[in-house]
């Protein structure tokens, strides 16, 4: 059996740059994985069949999961015969916009490429999942990159030392639907995000404009973010919500920040880059 962490993701810049004719908004954003995330196992079927199995029942079939739906299309593109039984270890929460559903998928990429001995290049594997999910083509590498159009056309970058800070992602008891999100956001044109480029000095930039609505239609998170700010943290929506993560100088304070907003949390961990 063979395993793959699937690490969240946080925004440290997230720009609405315009709406597109095909319904969806080009980006520009600024993408990280963190330390904490799923674990995925996987081990050959010979029957053929993909099946997945979960440590906690999940809210939707099987066959719905983006891991299921990556399997299929890799075992389509290359042709494999043989099937695979997979268990879900899954701690992220879902509608969090942790990016926990898209780096599942690109964790199953990542699994079969070694389960199947397809020697399939990253290259490759991006191409399929991104016909999955926008997100899923930056979690087959993760690190750290800029993301544009609607977030598939990436440019890595150097990640950021883990050593840095100590990171508290929270999630609160509300969730914030994607769509929703973007219906209420309004662009707002490519400058900023340009700035953003032109300086990169993300961990003193950090913005995200879906706070100019989120923050205003959901009090819980606005007051989870409040709170972390004022044990010292520098706080941002993750993603179009609903957690919140917030850097701190010290493990004390981010322990500190953790015990206060503990009660108010349906996810929350202290983690790195």
């Amino acid at each position: 059996m063979l395993s793959e962490f699937a690490p969240a993701k946080v925004n440290l810049f997230l720009s609405i740059i315009k709406k597109r004719e095909d319904g969806y908004h080009d980006i520009g954003t600024m993408f990280h994985t963190i330390s904490c995330g799923d674990v995925l196992f996987g081990e050959l079927s010979t029957d053929g069949k993909i099946s997945i199995s979960y440590n906690n029942p999940q809210e939707y079939p099987p066959e719905k999961d983006l891991i299921y739906k990556a399997a299929v299309k890799l075992k389509e593109a290359f042709g494999v015969s043989s099937g695979v039984n997979f268990y879900l270890e899954k701690n992220l929460p879902l509608g969090a916009g942790l990016g926990g559903g898209s780096s599942d998928a690109a964790a199953a990429l990542r699994l079969l490429n070694k389960l199947w001995g397809l020697n399939a290049s990253s290259l490759e594997l991006e191409k399929i999942g991104s016909g999955l999910g926008a997100d899923i083509a930056f979690f087959v590498k993760g690190g750290a990159a800029l993301a544009e159009g609607i977030g598939d056309i990436l440019t890595p970058r150097n990640s950021i030392s883990s050593e840095s800070c100590a990171i508290v992602v929270a999630t609160p008891k509300c969730v914030v639907p994607t769509a929703e999100a973007y219906r209420d956001v309004i662009p707002a044109g490519n400058m900023r995000w340009q700035n953003f480029m032109k300086n990169m000095d993300p961990l003193n930039d950090l913005y995200n404009q879906f706070e100019d609505t989120v923050l205003k239609k959901y009090p819980l998170i606005n007051l989870l973010r409040q709170k972390l700010n004022a044990c010292g943290g520098k706080s941002l929506l993750a993603g179009s919500g609903a957690s919140v993560f917030s850097l701190f100088t010290s493990l004390e304070n981010a322990a500190r920040a953790y015990d206060l907003v503990k009660d108010e949390c349906r996810f929350l961990q202290i983690c790195h880059f």
